[in-house]
């Protein structure tokens, strides 16, 4: 058998706190192995939903039942997060992770198979796809947590970024990768090949030796869960994180809810080229992240990047040339890595390690919760007044809500975790 991956010894890790670059955290040989599978991931999960996407509409043109694939997926989150966040804090997170990626290989697998025979109907595709979703979320809070258990605290913002990277190249890729193979033979494939693309996070996770930390909850998940809210109430850290959290996602959902729509007199490439665009803004946003860190707080740092994202969410609304909005989709994707890369930090480092799942769970349903709920605000909202004035009415929610959220600032937080006092 291969040899184990070991957690980077101390001397190594005193090393690596010495160079600020962006990219330092794939220099670890535990970061890289755990990144590449994760975009590999990424991509699989992308191509297996424009895969459903696009089954449901040759299942049935009823619009109630192409946008419960959507809903399908969300679902879970509503439904399971913070359960899923103490088992996290309870269980060995290496051993949740390696269920519930397993679990997610046989929902694809099986979804691909009936696909292929022929045997999936409408309600079929929605169960599996729920089965999915249900999947991912009980992933989520482990596999979040675990980032600071394989960097040191000091890459703990540029490896952040670079999980969001890898995300949004995904997002970039991954599409577009699964409308060659679903035009080239059918959906059934693209849940095959999503099926597959687990297996590197599986391979990694098995050969990963963790670490176990020196305290873990034990008892009921319902205790485990009542114990992390406590520990959230009476933190003003924890408070921070989600206020600002909830004011960003609920207004910056509007541009990815409706970029379709505004890519569509470019037609389905146009589409993938945009979100191309926006993954590629979100890779030059994490490489300069470490120098903009160093000469601003992360208070004027979110604030900036959110600015930035808001006017450029109104701008989006009048781009007619295809140039204009790749532009504005760069700039958008840059903005939207630095506001992020915050947040998570400041989720990963609010609460002590054996509760640190909790608090992401807490952060996710906020987070994901957050932009589900502004998806369908600003979605209705653009049926009534148009897209343009949908647009800036987010953009302008945005701005209010940086006013709004002064007195909850990140600053403190994150210089305790990563040292930048």
């Amino acid at each position: 058998m291969a040899d184990s991956i070991q957690t980077p010894l101390p001397e190594t890790v005193a090393a690596v706190r010495r160079d600020h670059s962006a990219w330092t955290p794939l220099r670890e040989p535990l970061f890289r192995a755990l990144w590449g599978a994760a975009v590999i991931s990424y991509t699989g999960t992308w191509m297996q939903n424009v895969g459903a996407g696009w089954l449901m509409t040759q299942l049935t043109m009823s619009p109630l039942m192409v946008s419960l694939v959507t809903a399908a997926t969300t679902l879970p989150v509503f439904l399971v997060i913070l359960p899923a966040g103490a088992l996290a804090d309870m269980m060995d997170r290496r051993r949740l992770l390696l269920l519930t990626q397993g679990w997610m290989v046989v929902a694809s697998g099986l979804l691909g198979v009936f696909t292929l025979l022929g045997h999936v109907t409408p309600w079929i595709l929605l169960g599996f796809t729920f089965l999915l979703g249900l999947g991912g979320v009980m992933n989520d809070p482990a596999w979040q947590a675990i980032t600071p258990e394989i960097v040191s605290s000091e890459q703990l913002t540029p490896a952040v970024a670079l999980n969001s990277v890898g995300f949004n190249v995904a997002r970039a890729v991954g599409p577009a990768l699964g409308g060659i193979v679903i035009a080239a033979t059918n959906s059934g494939v693209a849940f095959l090949l999503n099926s597959v693309s687990f297996f590197g996070v599986i391979f990694f996770l098995y050969r990963w030796k963790r670490i176990y930390p020196e305290r873990r909850e034990n008892g009921r998940v319902r205790d485990a869960m009542a114990a992390g809210f406590r520990e959230a109430r009476g933190s003003h850290i924890v408070r921070c994180v989600l206020v600002r959290t909830g004011a960003f996602s609920i207004g910056a959902s509007s541009l990815l809810a409706l970029l379709p729509i505004l890519a569509r007199p470019h037609g389905a490439t146009g589409y993938g080229l945009s979100l191309g665009y926006f993954g590629l803004g979100a890779l030059a946003g994490a490489a300069v992240l470490p120098r903009l860190r160093r000469w601003l707080s992360v208070d004027a740092l979110v604030a900036m990047a959110t600015l930035i994202f808001a006017v450029v969410t109104a701008a989006a609304g009048h781009a007619e040339h295809f140039g204009w909005l790749s532009a504005m989709m760069f700039v958008a994707g840059a903005g939207w890595i630095g506001i992020l890369a915050c947040l998570n930090v400041a989720a990963q480092t609010m609460l002590p390690p054996w509760l640190r799942a909790r608090g992401l769970s807490m952060y996710l349903l906020v987070l994901q919760g957050g932009m589900a709920v502004g998806s369908a605000v600003w979605g209705g909202l653009a049926s009534r007044i148009g897209v343009p004035l949908a647009l800036l009415c987010s953009a302008l929610t945005m701005i209010v809500g940086l006013f709004a959220v002064r007195g909850f600032p990140l600053d403190n937080p994150i210089a305790a975790a990563t040292g930048h006092e």
